[in-house]
């Protein structure tokens, strides 16, 4: 159960990523056309942060289905929780970008506009670049707990169960002499 949730958890965390890889693109393509219609590029920020904000959400929610169902797993739960922090600080990030660049779309600053986009897509794909990499480690790192534990329960049991064959089941035999 507990590896279900975190391939799912996986899977939404690649998501977030992403729509992360979305707004890059829409500020780049931005600087680099200028658009002429504001709308539009307003428009597509504006659904790009809420379809971000839901994810985070699904995310914060896949973690706390992850406290509820796994108390034992402490290692596992504090690894996702780093992994589900390092997430919304990523998505913040990203969302005071969308703001800056939703105010600067508004107020069409000329010669600023270049030099102020092109620092925070700079900063933003360096950030977001840094961060997938220590996403996708801790990612790694979880699965192989779990795997490990997984193993180790595995290997537990049969070794109850030799246990069991070897000292309780001989004892259990009754042998019957005839005269």
């Amino acid at each position: 159960m507990g590896i279900v949730v975190v391939v799912v958890l996986i899977v939404v965390v690649v998501l977030v990523e992403l729509v992360d890889v979305v707004v890059v693109v829409v500020v780049v393509v931005d600087v680099v056309v200028e658009l002429v219609v504001v709308d539009i590029v307003v428009v597509v920020l504006v659904v790009v942060v809420v379809v971000d904000v839901v994810l985070v959400v699904v995310v914060v929610v896949v973690v706390v289905v992850v406290v509820v169902l796994v108390v034992v797993d402490v290692v596992v739960v504090v690894v996702l929780v780093v992994v589900v922090v390092v997430v919304v600080v990523v998505d913040v990030v990203v969302l005071v970008v969308v703001v800056l660049v939703v105010v600067d779309v508004v107020v069409e600053l000329v010669v600023v506009d270049v030099v102020v986009v092109v620092l925070v897509v700079v900063v933003v794909v360096v950030v977001v670049g840094i961060v997938d990499v220590v996403v996708l480690v801790v990612v790694v790192l979880v699965v192989v707990v779990v795997v490990f534990l997984v193993v180790v329960v595995v290997v537990a049991f049969v070794v109850v169960v030799v246990a069991f064959v070897v000292v309780v089941v001989p004892w259990r035999v009754v042998v019957v002499v005839v005269p």
